[in-house]
């Protein structure tokens, strides 16, 4: 029987693995409970490989270990029962009480509705047609189409499965080559695990103990950055080797008009505001209603009234001065009460009794002036001011002098003009350019781009903004999954059982990941295995840099056999605790291993996506050319990592500004 290449790499790799262990054993005088930690570790990465499942392979090594750690001390057989038993109890509770992983299933429902909305082949379609002037346009509307669609939906199955149907065959007819083709497909359906609202950074600011408001924050910017890259490659080979990605000929690019417009004579190249205003005043409306032109006119003139909302409302917000508050209605502590009286078997006020403090002389109930106050007061014209009838105004709040209103306005900043400048620009070379057929276009854009933005946005800012929680805004993104599903009628009895058994299951998986990585977490511990690699990480006297070199390269060649749950529930306990010994942000670690991590769904042996897209492909797109199509990408996302580190304020700056 011949063994595949996936498979001698996979065996090979497990060799090498059970041989470290091996080694490790007979080279230690005596094999300490350290040891057996790591022993363990060797012994969940082979046996997850063998295709046992990750969630019980934790749990059942994790309550093995643990017991064997209890009763290598002097608990007897049933008190290191007991205990194992009492671990795994209060672990899983722990996981069930986390608050953060209510967001998880609310997420993946969303992601299935949204997905069984039939929005992306619109998508596809609009965005495709918008981009057809773009050097492989194709495969550039593939990557946005992905990665609107990756963020609206976050499951890289479903994103991968689906672009393999749609845009898979119009690439190969169109004569792009198969690599380039497999790669931008596979790539771009990756991106949900890095752009918010990933499953990703959840399950890591669960793990890692990291606010996932500031994760979400944190990996925006990275994540378009990661998104514009693979643009600009395929745009640049699109330029080197044109017959990879042939441009588009005019039958594809054309658009086909409604019968209304060519009843007034539209043709796809005319320009469209004036003829739609001739129409309306001329006689060749006579067979095309006057509400259908008005209904084009609004859709044609939608932009522009957006563009003057949006200026008003900032233009209020940059010019309006907020309102200091005034403290002149504060009384002095005790104003009002009659000093003669106090209550009964209350405490009397100081002086009241012999033997009690008793008020400075001159005060007159009052703070005493600095000595020469009066005199000084008294050369200026002004009466002394009283200490008592004065407060204290809070840090960087003025006083409005007295008879003089304060300034309610403030002349807009530069900025703002420069802002309204551009979008002014932007907006008329809109519409210069505006035929028929670019508004066909971005009609097809309102009724699949905008919606799935606006429902982006709205989850996406409330989260970002501080206006919800995750889980809240994750119950908002599943009602708005609701009201797609529901507007495109794809709403059925159907549609939700499916979504909601598919979501139970995706929900379980992680629920289980986290309890077997809770319990195995307490066993490495238990054995002090975390000890010995932290002994062995300082030890190495390595730099800040070194680390963070090292632990990259770590994961990046855990994402070869294992995905990405694995590496995060199994390994960041590890490298966490070390984090603080070189000085290493969580939160920017954790960005750091969100783009390394894609390479868990593109790197071979286990690259899913590979998998997926196969299983969709005509026969003769072979696997291997789907992983050479994949390499570029992985290269990509190198570049990437080494950008994010280089310039740390891609993944920070936005965190720093929002929550300083």
């Amino acid at each position: 029987m011949k063994i595949r290449k996936e498979l001698y790499f996979g065996f090979t790799l497990m060799g090498l693995i059970v041989a470290a262990a091996l080694a490790m054993v007979f080279s230690v005088d005596t094999m300490t409970n350290g040891h057996y930690g790591l022993l363990m570790l060797s012994l969940v990465v082979v046996a997850i490989m063998l295709g046992f499942p990750t969630a019980f392979t934790l749990m059942g090594m994790g309550m093995l270990f643990a017991f064997f750690a209890y009763h290598s001390g002097d608990q007897t057989a049933s008190g290191a029962l007991r205990q194992t038993l009492d671990l795994m109890v209060q672990r899983a509770f722990s996981v069930m009480g986390n608050d953060v992983l209510i967001s998880i299933p609310l997420f993946v429902f969303m992601g299935y509705l949204v997905e069984r909305a039939n929005l992306i082949e619109k998508l596809f379609r609009s965005l495709h047609l918008s981009l057809a002037r773009v050097p492989g346009s194709l495969a550039v509307a593939t990557l946005v189409t992905c990665a609107v669609f990756a963020t609206a939906t976050g499951i890289v199955g479903a994103v991968v499965t689906l672009m393999g149907l749609l845009a898979l065959p119009q690439m190969l007819r169109a004569g792009y080559d198969v690599r380039l083709s497999a790669g931008a497909i596979t790539a771009g359906g990756c991106l949900g695990i890095l752009i918010p609202p990933s499953v990703l950074l959840i399950v890591y600011g669960a793990t890692a103990g990291v606010s996932v408001v500031q994760l979400y924050a944190g990996a925006f910017f990275p994540g378009i950055m990661l998104a514009g890259l693979y643009i600009v490659y395929v745009i640049i080979m699109a330029k080197i080797k044109p017959a990879w990605a042939p441009p588009l000929t005019a039958e594809q690019r054309a658009v086909p008009l409604p019968s209304p417009l060519k009843a007034i004579g539209a043709t796809s190249q005319a320009w469209a505001p004036a003829s739609l205003v001739q129409a309306l005043k001329g006689k060749r409306n006579q067979a095309v209603s006057t509400r259908y032109l008005l209904g084009q006119l609004g859709i044609l003139l939608m932009p522009l009234v957006l563009f003057v909302a949006a200026a008003g409302l900032s233009y209020q917000s940059v010019t309006t001065v907020p309102t200091v508050e005034t403290f002149d209605a504060l009384q002095p502590m005790g104003a009002g009460q009659d000093s003669e009286t106090s209550s009964e078997d209350g405490l009397a006020e100081p002086g009241q009794e012999e033997g009690g403090l008793s008020e400075p002389e001159g005060a007159d109930g009052g703070v005493a002036a600095p000595p020469g106050a009066e005199e000084e007061a008294a050369e200026k014209g002004e009466a002394p001011a009283s200490p008592s009838d004065s407060v204290a105004l809070p840090p960087g709040a003025t006083p409005t002098p007295a008879g003089e209103p304060g300034a309610t306005s403030k002349p807009a900043p530069t900025g703002y003009w420069i802002g309204v400048g551009v979008g002014a620009l932007a907006l008329a070379v809109f519409y210069a350019l505006m035929s028929y057929a670019r508004l066909e276009v971005f009609k097809m854009l309102l009724s699949s781009f905008f919606p799935l933005l606006i429902l982006i946005l709205a989850v996406l800012g409330s989260i970002v903004f501080g206006l919800a929680t995750p889980t809240e805004a994750a119950a908002v993104g599943a009602f708005g999954g609701f009201v797609l599903a529901a507007a495109y009628r794809q709403l059925t009895f159907g549609v939700v059982k499916e979504s909601v058994f598919l979501t139970a299951k995706t929900s379980a998986m992680v629920c289980w990941l986290f309890v077997g990585s809770a319990i195995f977490s307490a066993a490495f511990a238990l054995l002090g295995g975390q000890e010995l690699v932290e002994q062995w990480v300082l030890g190495m006297n390595l730099s800040k840099t070194e680390f963070l070199i090292l632990s990259q390269v770590i994961i990046f060649i855990l994402g070869w056999p294992l995905e990405w749950t694995e590496i995060i529930v199994i390994f960041m306990p590890i490298f966490i605790p070390l984090l603080d010994n070189f000085g290493v942000d969580p939160l920017f670690f954790g960005l750091l291993v969100a783009l390394n991590l894609q390479t868990a769904f593109l790197s071979p042996p286990v690259a899913m996506s590979a998998f997926y897209l196969k299983g969709v492909a005509p026969k003769h797109v072979t696997l291997n050319q789907i992983f050479a199509g994949m390499l570029p990408f992985m290269g990509i996302q190198i570049i990437a990592i080494v950008l994010l580190y280089q310039f740390p304020g891609i993944g920070l700056w936005l965190p720093e500004v929002l929550y300083k």
